[in-house]
Formats: C-alpha cells, sequence, structure tokens
C-alpha cells in the first residue's frame, strides 16, 4: 500500500504535469514522422519495377548479366526500394519535426539559425546519396570493363547489387549532414574552432573508418568515398572563420 501510495504522491504529480505535455507532443510528432515514412516506404515497395529499371539504365547495367538466385529475392529488393524511398522522403521531415520540438528551448537568433540551415540538409543529403550512387557506378563499369578484357562472364546478382547501392548511397547522404552539425554547433557556441582544429587528424581517421564499414569491399572505393568528408569538414572550417570575421566587424 505504501508502495502504491509512493506512485501517488505530489511530487510525482507535479513531474507529471510538468513533462506529460512534452511526452504527449513526442507522441503526436514521432506518430506523424512515422505515418508519413510507412507511406513514402508503401509508395516505394508499390512502383519499385519503375525505380529498377531507372537504376539499371543509371547504373549503365544494360551490358551486365543481372539475374536472381532466388524466387523471392524480389520481394526483398521490393522492399529495399520502398525503405530507401522512406528515408529519402522523411528524412528533412524528421529534421524539421526535432527543429519544431526544440523550438522553446532556443533563443530566437538560434532557431532562426537552425533554420536556415534546413535547405542545405536536404541539399547535401541528396549530394551525399548521388556521390555514393555515383562511386558504386564507377565500380560497376570497372568490373565490366575487366570482365570484358579478360573475357570472363559476368554475373551479378540483382537484389545484392542494388541493395548495396541503396545501403552505401543513403548511408553517404546521412554522413553529409555530419558537416553542416558541426557549423552548427560552432555558431552556436557549443564547439570551438580551434578545438576542431586541434583534432583534424583524428576527424580523417573517423572519416576513413566510417566509408570502411560501407559495403564496396575496395580500398580505392572507400578513399574515394571518404575524400568528400575531409573537404566538407574543411570547407566548414573556413565557412566558420568566415562568418566569426562577419561578426567581429559587425560587433
Amino acid at each position: 500500500m505504501d508502495n502504491i501510495k509512493s506512485f501517488q504522491s505530489p511530487e510525482l504529480a507535479a513531474i507529471k504535469e510538468k513533462y506529460l505535455p512534452y511526452l504527449k507532443e513526442v507522441r503526436n510528432r514521432i506518430t506523424f514522422t512515422l505515418t508519413v515514412f510507412a507511406s513514402a516506404t508503401i509508395l516505394g515497395f508499390v512502383f519499385y519495377e519503375k525505380i529498377i529499371k531507372f537504376l539499371i539504365s543509371v547504373l549503365s547495367l544494360e551490358g551486365i548479366n543481372i539475374v536472381f538466385t532466388s524466387p523471392f529475392q524480389f520481394i526483398n529488393l521490393a522492399i529495399s526500394c520502398g525503405v530507401v524511398t522512406g528515408i529519402v522522403v522523411t528524412l528533412p521531415l524528421f529534421i524539421t519535426q526535432v527543429l519544431f520540438f526544440l523550438k522553446p528551448a532556443l533563443r530566437i537568433k538560434e532557431f532562426k539559425t537552425l533554420v536556415r540551415f534546413l535547405p542545405f540538409s536536404l541539399i547535401l543529403f541528396l549530394l551525399g546519396f548521388t556521390f555514393g550512387a555515383l562511386i558504386m557506378k564507377w565500380q560497376i563499369e570497372i568490373f565490366l570493363a575487366q570482365s570484358i578484357s579478360l573475357g570472363i562472364g559476368n554475373i551479378l546478382d540483382i537484389s545484392g547489387l542494388l541493395s548495396t547501392v541503396f545501403l552505401t548511397s543513403a548511408l553517404m547522404g546521412i554522413g553529409f549532414q555530419f558537416p553542416l552539425v558541426l557549423l552548427l554547433l560552432m555558431r552556436l557556441g557549443i564547439v570551438k574552432h580551434q578545438q576542431l582544429s586541434k583534432y583534424r587528424p583524428w576527424i580523417y581517421l573517423g572519416s576513413f573508418i566510417f566509408t570502411l564499414f560501407l559495403p564496396p569491399d575496395s580500398i580505392l572505393a572507400d578513399i574515394l568515398l571518404s575524400l568528400p568528408f575531409i573537404l566538407l569538414f574543411e570547407l566548414t572550417l573556413i565557412l566558420n572563420r568566415i562568418f566569426e570575421r562577419k561578426k567581429s566587424k559587425t560587433t
């Protein structure tokens, strides 16, 4: 009985009254985001054939023997198309939902700064996604050229190939958000420019380690995939320095 009474204590009631509106808002935002994700996933699942045909033409797979190795693989491929479609459609919405949830805790200037970066977040995701797909296309072209020059037949599992392309492209798109996060942290004063400059070698190493975990099993592809992260990191430092100079001139 004492335990039951403790759950009905005034302190607990005060905590529930304070945080319950926030929890309800989190629930509503998560529910809305998941609903959009599910709808986009279903849409990608339904139209997976058109997506696959488009990717086959983009990746220049016409000269390669692509096959299904299982009668059920087309289901996995359709699911992959659906999930990637859901991620691409939902990511901007997810970032927006997080931003507007944090709005009451931010100063007006901080909120406006974050809002300005939203379009750049979408652009960086699309650039990362496209770059990942181009690297995969380049690897496929090398594979095709080598098989032709050596007179060796080529057969590729279409489900495994496109799933790898989807995963690599999506992870590269997400990874391209990292420089934007760093710039925001520096603009908000959470991270200092000097700190990032000091740990530059470790950030380079971290970028390469991140690409090692991506599906392409070529060391050359890993190096090429890590280069944009390094370039974006350096560009982030340059942009932050420009912003700091403008700020010092106006003050």
